[in-house]
């Protein structure tokens, strides 16, 4: 027999680093979750990617068990790397922080695919070139994208 849901925890952690200070002790410790066994699969589950800062769903039963599921770092985050800068521009249209190759823009959009919701390459790059596009990222060179 199922277990019945009770909640649904989202967090974005630090690969290795999860421990029960703010945020993930209190949002786990709300629920009843036991917040030290989580941290500890947390923390082995994630240990080939130290701080990488990775999302985290959290599903909570009724009888305070839990299950989570682990998805790649965020699309942002990767194009910071790529990139090399520390952070997006305050202002994305006037003002560009840095710069990237559309295959840069590739091997981040074949990362994250399986946490997009589309279908193909095509479609998950012009996501990625949007989102780097918002936080004052130029992306250089010819778009392999056909329109």
């Amino acid at each position: 027999m199922a277990k019945e849901l009770s909640a649904i925890v989202k967090l974005q952690i630090k690969g290795g680093a999860a421990n029960p200070s703010p945020p993930i002790g209190p949002a786990l410790g709300a629920k009843g979750v036991n917040i030290m066994e989580f941290c500890k699969q947390f923390n082995a589950r994630t240990q080939e990617q130290p701080g990488k800062i990775l999302p985290v769903i959290i599903n909570v039963y009724s009888d305070k068990s839990f299950d989570f599921v682990i998805k790649r770092p965020p699309a942002a985050v990767q194009i910071l790397d790529a990139a090399k800068i520390k952070g997006g521009s305050a202002e994305s249209n006037r003002k560009k922080v840095g710069s990237i190759s559309w295959d840069q823009i590739r091997k981040i959009a074949e990362d994250k695919i399986v946490d997009m919701n589309c279908f193909t390459i095509e479609s998950a790059m012009s996501m990625v070139a949007g989102t780097a596009r918002s936080m004052g990222v130029t992306v250089s060179g010819e778009s392999p994208i056909k329109k």
